[in-house]
């Protein structure tokens, strides 16, 4: 996001908790703030001068972990764009908030259904985001990101950690990052206060196609597992047809297969289509 909004000619300042991890953004030309957004307080400590804030905050592990990545942090946020009168909030928000186990759509108007005490503080800071405090906010929810820096699809087939066995039938969604991040920039730009958007791709897919596609895309054996903890999780399918025909967005990897190929640098038509 950083070196999107600093290649069109935006100023950025950088929020993370680790000092440490802000290397790579001051280095890409945006402005180092390391702070803890889930400390009270912290949001006089934001300064002066943004246009716009995008909260795109990751949780740590626990329940607690979750509140005060996506509460704590986004009440900082939300408290520093109302004294800061930003045009615009963004908050990147997931879409784990759906639960449903039907295989059924699930488009920005649907009602989530959270099916877990996580799901419900993703829940939870939705509401507060599109509510605000001195401003509204646009939520943004993500599906399972992939691509530069985030090998996890690939590097777990071939670990055996995504195979074959129970509960293989349900539907994975995705969202390449470049795609992810034009969704942002575009929810940045064009979005409306207090309105929900998707950011996934246009073929969500089953778990068994997934592994079997990628495998023969690896040249490796198919993994299979006789247990799998996942077997009762969501397993329905995110449109973000809404979102891509109000802010006029075109897909750059329509299916995770063109996003795969890219990364493993094949030709367009290698590996089966599983």
């Amino acid at each position: 996001m950083a070196r999107a909004l600093l290649a069109r000619g935006d100023r950025v300042t950088a929020v993370r908790r680790d000092p440490a991890k802000l290397a790579p953004l001051v280095l890409a030309g945006a402005v180092a703030l390391p702070l803890d957004l889930s400390e009270p307080g912290s949001s006089g400590r934001i300064p002066g001068g943004p246009e716009a804030i995008v909260a795109c905050q990751a949780g740590a592990e626990g329940l607690e972990g979750y509140r005060r990545a996506y509460l704590d942090a986004n009440r900082t946020l939300l408290e520093a764009a109302g004294r800061l009168g930003v045009r615009a909030f963004v908050y990147t928000g997931s879409t784990g908030v759906f639960g449903q186990r039907d295989e059924g759509w699930v488009d920005e108007s649907t009602p989530p259904a959270p099916a877990g005490p996580a799901a419900r503080v993703l829940v939870e800071a939705e509401e507060r985001v599109r509510e605000g405090e001195g401003v509204r906010g646009s939520v943004l929810r993500l599906s399972g990101i992939y691509g530069p820096g985030r090998s996890w699809l690939v590097d777990r087939v071939r670990a055996g950690a995504l195979a074959l066995g129970p509960g293989d039938e349900a539907f994975m969604n995705f969202c390449h990052l470049e795609d992810a991040v034009a969704a942002v920039l575009a929810v940045l730009d064009r979005g409306r206060p207090g309105a929900v958007y998707h950011a996934s791709d246009g073929v969500p897919t089953r778990r068994r196609e997934v592994v079997r596609w990628l495998a023969a895309a690896l040249g490796v054996p198919v993994p299979e597992v006789a247990f799998a903890p996942s077997a009762e999780g969501p397993n329905r399918r995110i449109s973000a047809v809404r979102t891509r025909r109000e802010l006029g967005l075109e897909l750059a990897y329509p299916s995770f297969r063109e996003g795969v190929r890219s990364e493993l640098g094949r030709p367009q038509g290698a590996g089966g289509e599983g």
